[in-house]
């Protein structure tokens, strides 16, 4: 019975903390444990928050662990799991919902800021199109494809539908490096030229091609970098 008492009074004073000072001085198992209370009840999980950290590596790379990789930790049941993975993809929802009223895209920062959420907390490579119209308005948002970037068919098509489907007169493609690393590879240069190739067909131009790391402001212009072609 104490030490229930000692996990309330310790739940308590981590509560209280929170609501004080906001999760900027809490160590990354410390943050962790708080989130956990929230699956795990009437038990210390102090020991679980470190374990984690520590089999994974870092507390992002906790959020990043799959489903079933989480599952493999002892004492980390379903609730825990979904906790986990929920928390991700509520952020991405978040910054997608904090920037929908953004409609007009005047500079390459204001398209980065509208594309950067969608990347949050993705771990596999997707690719996305901007379409706006000779004033920047935006006109639509898609996903041309999940998975490898490397050309395929289905790229193409979806990205001449999106351009006929929204009627726009100038796009920005964006895609994530989950490895965290932006810079732009020799597929990528490929790619983007053969994009830009096939827009032109129709009248759309390419204005940019932008590379996202992990986070939603860490990204590449490839026009900026001189690599978008002639």
């Amino acid at each position: 019975m104490a030490q229930s008492m000692e996990h309330t009074d310790h739940r308590k004073r981590m509560r209280e903390r929170f609501l004080s000072e906001g999760l900027d001085n809490f160590a990354e198992h410390e943050a962790l444990e708080l989130l956990l209370y929230y699956s795990i009840a009437r038990k210390d999980v102090n020991p679980l928050a470190h374990q984690l950290v520590n089999r994974f590596g870092s507390l992002a790379a906790v959020f990043d662990a799959s489903y079933n990789e989480l599952l493999k930790v002892p004492g980390v049941g379903e609730n825990t799991a979904v906790l986990i993975k929920l928390l991700t993809q509520l952020a991405r929802k978040y910054h997608v919902s904090a920037n929908s009223n953004f409609d007009i895209v005047n500079t390459i920062e204001d398209a980065a800021r509208l594309l950067g959420p969608r990347f949050v907390g993705k771990n596999d490579e997707e690719l996305w199109m901007l379409c706006l119209d000779g004033k920047g308005k935006v006109l639509g948002m898609r996903m041309l494809a999940c998975g490898s970037m490397n050309l395929s068919t289905v790229n193409i098509r979806r990205l001449m539908e999106a351009a006929l489907a929204t009627e726009c007169s100038c796009a920005v493609l964006a895609h994530n490096h989950p490895s965290g690393i932006a810079v732009p590879s020799t597929e990528d240069e490929d790619a983007t030229n053969c994009f830009r190739s096939a827009l032109q067909t129709v009248g759309v131009m390419l204005v940019d091609h932008l590379i996202f790391a992990k986070g939603e402001n860490d990204y590449v212009s490839m026009k900026e970098s001189g690599l978008l072609g002639g």
